[in-house]
């Protein structure tokens, strides 16, 4: 049987406020929930899956960034005079 998280125990292990899974929870963003009665509850796998699939979304967007720092005042890369 998995294990079956609290909100205030989900929101621990994301390291997030709780406010934060609600709110991503109503958005649709967050990692898949479920309510048990009335309180909402998470399996610690989904939340596992949520997080990693953070991971790689991210490094997805770190590999296309160009290298260095962004440039000031507003000029694209490799166009500064």
């Amino acid at each position: 049987m998995p294990n079956i998280l609290t909100l205030a125990e989900a929101a621990e292990l994301t390291r997030t406020s709780a406010n934060t899974l609600r709110f991503w929870r109503h958005q649709g963003t967050g990692p898949h929930s479920f309510k048990l009665g009335r309180r909402v509850m998470y399996r610690e796998d989904d939340l596992a899956a949520w997080m990693q699939a953070q991971y790689e979304a991210g490094a997805s967007d770190r590999d296309s960034m160009p290298a260095g720092r962004p440039p000031r005042g507003g000029e694209p890369y490799g166009d500064s005079a």
